[in-house]
């Protein structure tokens, strides 16, 4: 174990050796790094598994790069330790019944910090009426949310969500997680994430605007320092899911409208008018402050000359190339004054980042 963590630590040197060097080869000045590691094992909450057939039973499997037959695994390391207590339980069921085994092709779970699971079963058929039985006593018997799975077809056995509870700053948040949808795969390094942008944001003013908003994992935490913020999401499940969230953390000051970050850029510099923001009125906001947390892709052009217009940019980053692309354009009006590397994904070469800026 002690070589293990030798290991994880020297990834983690190497990721952060890369961070600076991409940053410094794009001419951007950062103020000391501060790095976020991850528990080395059981960090994953959720995770997705080829199901293979082979001599009559039915095994996890997963595939290396380029390669198309799968490996068996037997268990996750890197997964929750509920999904290892449950992986073993689940196979074994399904190999004891036809039912369940028969053309299922993948699995996949989604846990949570307080030990709630779902578990999708995603299949070759039609899924009927026995198959519904079978499932809701596997549901039952582990006492877990069972969704099944197959073309045009979903079947809920009682919920599609899981409800976690994270804590930052020693408040407890409640967030519901739709199945199939983003969530953060990695709880532990989502509370340091949320509780580093809350400490960048906790002297704001004014009203804050906020694009990619997701399930409102940040807005929840970040609403309390504004008057009122407007957040955006493209995707209607998350929309739904955000707006729940922000009910059971009891946040009242926040509009969400489901917009593209294209979309608003194009509302807010009036060279379009939307029917979803015909209830918001764009007039009755005092932006000072700016929070992006875009794909992998970063910002577009549109939306990079945007944030530079704000007085104080929060830019939670999946991709170091990309953010520092968008540096180059932000850093002639605005200057890093925090930056944070937060391990979300350890063993591999992702990097996550957080950059706080402020007009000069």
């Amino acid at each position: 174990m002690n070589r293990d963590l030798a290991t994880y630590q020297q990834q983690l040197n190497d990721k952060v050796s890369q961070y600076k060097t991409l940053m410094a080869n794009a001419g951007i000045q950062l103020p000391e790094l501060e790095i976020f590691p991850s528990e080395p094992y059981g960090f994953r909450m959720r995770a997705e598994f080829r199901v293979w057939h082979e001599d009559g039973q039915a095994h996890y499997a997963m595939n290396k790069p380029g390669e198309k037959r799968p490996y068996i695994i037997q268990d996750f390391p890197i997964g929750s330790a509920l999904i290892n207590q449950l992986m073993p339980k689940i196979m074994s069921a399904v190999n004891a019944s036809e039912i369940l085994s028969f053309k299922l092709f993948s699995m996949e779970f989604l846990t949570t910090k307080t030990d709630e699971a779902l578990i999708t079963l995603i299949y070759h058929k039609p899924l009927d009426q026995q198959w519904q039985q079978v499932a809701e006593q596997l549901q039952s018997e582990f006492n877990i949310k069972v969704i099944g799975r197959s073309r045009k077809q979903k079947v809920v056995l009682s919920d599609d969500f899981v409800t976690e509870k994270l804590v930052v700053n020693n408040r407890q948040y409640s967030y519901q997680q739709v199945e199939a949808s983003f969530t953060q795969p990695n709880a532990q390094i989502n509370q340091k994430m949320l509780t580093w942008a809350s400490d960048c944001l906790s002297k704001s003013s004014d009203d804050l605007v906020e694009l990619y908003c997701g399930n409102g994992n940040f807005t929840a935490v970040l609403a309390q320092y504004f008057d009122k913020v407007l957040a955006t999401e493209i995707s209607k499940v998350s929309v739904n899911s955000a707006t729940e969230n922000f009910a059971a953390n009891n946040v009242e000051n926040v509009t969400i409208a489901r917009l593209s970050s294209e979309e608003f850029t194009q509302a807010l510099n009036r060279e379009r008018a939307f029917r979803r923001l015909a209830e918001v009125d764009l007039d009755s906001f005092k932006f000072s402050t700016i929070f992006v947390d875009p794909p992998r892709a970063g910002l577009d052009q549109g939306t990079e000359t945007l944030v530079t217009k704000m007085d104080y940019i929060l830019y939670i980053s999946c991709n170091p190339e990309t953010l520092a692309e968008n540096l180059k354009q932000i850093t002639k009006t605005h200057k890093v004054v925090k930056a944070a590397l937060f391990d979300q994904f350890p063993w591999t070469h992702h990097i996550e980042s957080g950059v706080y800026l402020e007009k000069i």
